[in-house]
């Protein structure tokens, strides 16, 4: 079973998207900002990481950047969420490692297909 790490600050939005995955058969550890996601990114090994853009502590762009840096977590692909679907936002998270920017709202199949499909680009199996 694939792990997903998923950084989302709105409560709401952050327990949608776990359910959300879980029901798809996923295995997902919940973060509220980005400082939070790195350190546990380094705990728990997922396969996938997806982050908010906008949180305290530390931005999904900035901890983008902090994992993409590190050795032992630059491998992992990286999806910026955001309800921001502006050109330079978009460009300014795939520059800072990401593999995919998904823009809120997304409808929940949606989600799970994007999802297995950047698992299966970057060779992991569910």
């Amino acid at each position: 079973m694939s792990k997903i790490l998923v950084a989302e600050d709105e409560r709401d939005i952050r327990e949608l998207i776990g359910f959300t995955l879980r029901f798809a058969g996923f295995d997902v550890v919940l973060t509220s900002n980005g400082a939070e996601a790195v350190e546990k990114v380094l705990l728990e090994r997922p396969d996938l990481i997806m982050l908010d853009v906008r949180m305290p502590k530390m931005s999904g762009y900035e901890a983008c950047r902090h994992l993409k840096e590190n050795p032992e977590t630059s491998n992992i692909p990286v999806v910026i969420l955001s309800a921001k679907g502006q050109e330079g936002e978009i460009k300014e998270g795939l520059e800072s490692g990401a593999v995919e920017y998904i823009v809120k709202p997304f409808a929940p199949d949606e989600l799970t297909n994007q999802v297995r499909d950047i698992l299966r680009r970057a060779g992991v199996t569910e």
